[in-house]
């Protein structure tokens, strides 16, 4: 049985989850870096990668029996792993809508069903959604932030889906937040058509890291922004 915290991250291969593997890593996390092609974990940190995809059910069940295995229980998930297909309205299809629901809310979904009995063993679980500014309604409603139809909406989609678990995980004392990384440019973003910020991926795993290691009487189902895990975003 491992005596450290245990967490796996999603889409932990590249950018911002990946510096979340390592940040939590260097906190004493034993982490499993998830996915679809996992790369090698650095030395001298407890980094274990395992592959992963979430649009596979099978994928996500065996990398599951590998934490239950080899750590017997799990302390954090984060759902980091997420896509952005397109870049207008007009020219977004049905297509296109359904490729980003499967792994930005349907991967999710998968992953904390999937998890579920490995949280309710830690003494203290915590759920970190990646959410993002994008899928916030009430600044969508206000003009005060560009949509993208399937990425915002599935965003927005994510945020119901964090509250949801989290008012049904409150009596197990598992916490489920979403957070938004902010504008860090990543290869989702390379293409696209407005500024990609100058934020580091560790700026934007900041905030999420925070998140994943709050401790037993910290806030569930909150929507917290990328420069403090006090900043509110409204849903």
């Amino acid at each position: 049985m491992n005596t450290n915290e245990v967490a796996l991250v999603t889409g932990g291969n590249k950018g911002i989850g990946r510096e979340i593997v390592q940040q939590l890593a260097g906190r004493g996390f034993t982490v499993y870096l998830g996915a679809r092609r996992p790369v090698p974990a650095p030395e001298g940190l407890d980094i274990r990668p395992v592959r992963l995809d979430v649009t596979d059910p099978a994928s996500v069940e065996a990398a599951v029996r590998t934490v239950e295995a080899e750590a017997g229980r799990l302390d954090v998930l984060v759902n980091n792993a997420g896509i952005m297909v397109e870049w207008g309205v007009e020219t977004v299809t049905a297509a296109h809508l359904r490729e980003t629901y499967e792994v930005n809310v349907f991967g999710v979904a998968t992953m904390i069903s999937a998890c579920a009995p490995l949280l309710r063993r830690a003494p203290n679980a915590r759920i970190v959604n990646m959410s993002s500014g994008l899928g916030s309604l009430t600044l969508l409603g206000g003009g005060t932030v560009p949509g993208f139809l399937a990425y915002s909406s599935s965003k927005a989609a994510l945020n119901a889906v964090t509250l949801f678990y989290a008012n049904a995980f409150r009596a197990d004392g598992i916490k489920v937040n979403a957070v938004s990384p902010g504008l860090v440019p990543t290869d989702q973003n390379t293409a696209a058509p407005f500024p990609r910020g100058d934020r580091t991926t560790a700026d934007g795993a900041a905030v999420p890291v925070q998140l994943a290691t709050l401790p037993v009487d910290g806030p569930t189902g909150v929507f917290r922004g990328p420069n403090s895990v006090d900043e509110v975003i409204p849903w």
